[in-house]
């Protein structure tokens, strides 16, 4: 796609256009960037909204903060599309070196891709290629590759959480409050339990 202002409208369409096509869908290289934006101007207009007293305001309030959990939701079903296609590509590229156009991921998903590769292609050597020379699999971990992949919440910080290391050795935060989050799913509960963070 060309320069998309990002509105609801234009992400819905987009969540539409990746469900509905089979390939992964080209975003603007600044995705990330204008969604950040366009979600804190939402919130400051939510905050402004809060700080007026009459009947209207009440409902703006709520019809704002209505958009806001669509937005999110429509965000993390785009971001879940986008990751089963590229878990996909990378199984196919290891398979069989098929081509794939890079241009079509933005740059943190051309990492993920990568990884995934690598660690596709580190199993299949170990062990497929093993037991056909007649050999016991041989399982070489990836040298540099180290990922998190487990089941994840999306969550909404409800208060600030420093930076911290989870029990799977990786680093989390800092997050500030109203800071959305997609973490593992024993680390997002256990933020809910104290109070810092809700499940979107």
């Amino acid at each position: 796609m060309g320069d998309v202002i990002i509105t609801y409208e234009t992400l819905y369409e987009l969540l539409r256009r990746e469900k509905s096509r089979a390939e992964i869908q080209k975003l603007d290289k600044d995705f990330f960037n204008d969604v950040i934006k366009y979600i804190k101007d939402k919130r400051d207009i939510l905050e402004s909204q809060k700080t007026k007293e009459n009947i209207f305001a009440a409902k703006e309030t709520e019809r704002t903060n209505k958009q806001l959990e669509s937005i999110y939701r429509i965000l993390k079903e785009l971001y879940d599309k986008r990751e089963n296609k590229i878990i996909t590509l990378s199984l196919l590229n290891s398979r069989n070196e098929s081509k794939v156009d890079m241009s079509l991921l933005l740059p943190e998903e051309i990492k993920l891709y990568e990884s995934l590769k690598e660690n596709f292609n580190n199993y299949r050597k170990g062990i497929l290629d093993s037991v056909l020379e007649g050999k016991l699999p041989v399982l070489n971990e990836p040298k540099t590759i180290k990922t998190d992949f487990q089941d994840r919440m999306l969550v909404r910080l409800t208060n600030p959480v420093p930076k911290f290391v989870g029990s799977n050795g990786f680093k989390y935060g800092p997050f500030d409050e109203e800071d959305i989050a997609n973490l593992p799913l024993n680390i997002a509960k256990l933020l809910i339990e104290k109070g810092r963070a809700e499940e979107i």
